[in-house]
């Protein structure tokens, strides 16, 4: 079994040696900027240990789990403009470092990249992960839209946003575990449940992250604190606020809302503090772990040894548990 720094210098060192043209500069030193900065490489290293659950090596998998991780920056360099985020990972965002334009032109094509790299992937397998990865790309725009929609709707119901992010966010791990179980040989069921590990492990990786957009140390995150505050983002502690306040706090939580020129830090402080009072640290907390066993009961039901597991599950505590 491979270890999750094991695995993760795969990745790393297979995209270190991608090889993307060097003009025109503009086009392809984005995509070199957005790779070089790191980061976790949740979803191929995920998309590997599901692979490795069911067979000793994960060579074939590697293709299809590289241009998974090519496909979510894609949508990152995206992303970060339609929030217009200054800052990703501690460094300018591609947008903001050159222009919009530039932005979305080199975002256009590392997500070709994407799907040239998925075509080294077996041959027997390749119009199945086709498939897979078409599906879940449509599903991570639609979820996109369903969160650009929510910007100007004044309130949502708790079961729109987790429909949200379960296109949003959830299906990439989702599918990166379908694929790397596909891959492997494994039986439709085993591969039903790998996805269904994914998906739960994905909502719990959401969750925390919109705890720590709010409660989170900027330095260790990677990105503003407070930034969906001031955004007015719809977030689970946004929508879980205004559905468990009474009236007159969540009148105030409005007014926080609605003004068009606030004191930036006067207002994060202000809403953070209606957070407090709707027991947002200990129920964001609560529905975590909620997915997060969900995930762990589908990974036992895949019916591999526990030895096979527990690399998942290493990885799954340090999701929930994380900072940054």
């Amino acid at each position: 079994m491979y270890t999750f720094d094991e695995l993760s210098e795969r990745v790393n060192g297979i995209i270190r040696e991608l090889d993307i043209p060097e003009s025109p500069d503009e086009l392809y030193e984005p995509i070199r900027y957005i790779l070089s900065m790191g980061g976790k490489r949740i979803r191929p290293v995920l998309a590997l240990m599901s692979a490795n659950l069911f067979k000793d090596e994960i060579e074939d998998a590697l293709p299809p789990a590289i241009s998974i991780e090519l496909f979510h920056n894609f949508t990152l360099i995206h992303d970060d403009i339609m929030d217009h985020a200054p800052v990703r990972r501690n460094f300018p965002t591609v947008h903001t470092k050159w222009n919009t334009n530039i932005g979305i032109l080199s975002g256009d094509a590392l997500n070709i990249y994407a799907y040239g790299h998925l075509l080294k992937s077996r041959k027997d397998k390749l119009f199945r992960l086709l498939e897979i990865f078409n599906e879940t790309a449509l599903e991570v725009c639609e979820g996109q839209q369903l969160d650009m929609n929510f910007e100007t709707a004044r309130e949502i119901t708790m079961e729109e946003y987790l429909r949200m992010i379960r296109l949003k966010t959830a299906v990439l791990l989702a599918g990166a575990m379908k694929i790397g179980a596909l891959v492997s040989d494994a039986t439709e069921e085993q591969i039903r449940h790998a996805y269904n590990c994914g998906m739960s492990l994905g909502m719990a990786f959401q969750i925390q992250d919109d705890y720590l957009d709010t409660y989170g140390d900027a330095d260790v995150f990677g990105k503003t604190i407070g930034g969906d505050i001031l955004s007015n983002k719809k977030t689970f502690l946004l929508v879980h606020a205004l559905e468990v306040l009474p009236p007159d706090l969540k009148k105030e939580l409005f007014i926080e809302m609605d003004d068009p020129d606030p004191d930036k830090e006067k207002k994060i402080s202000s809403i953070r503090e209606l957070f407090n009072k709707a027991r947002l640290p200990e129920v964001s907390r609560e529905k975590m772990l909620s997915y997060y066993e969900e995930g762990m009961k589908e990974l036992k039901l895949t019916g591999v040894p526990s030895g096979r597991r527990v690399i998942i599950e290493e990885l799954a505590e340090k999701l929930v548990s994380r900072t940054k």
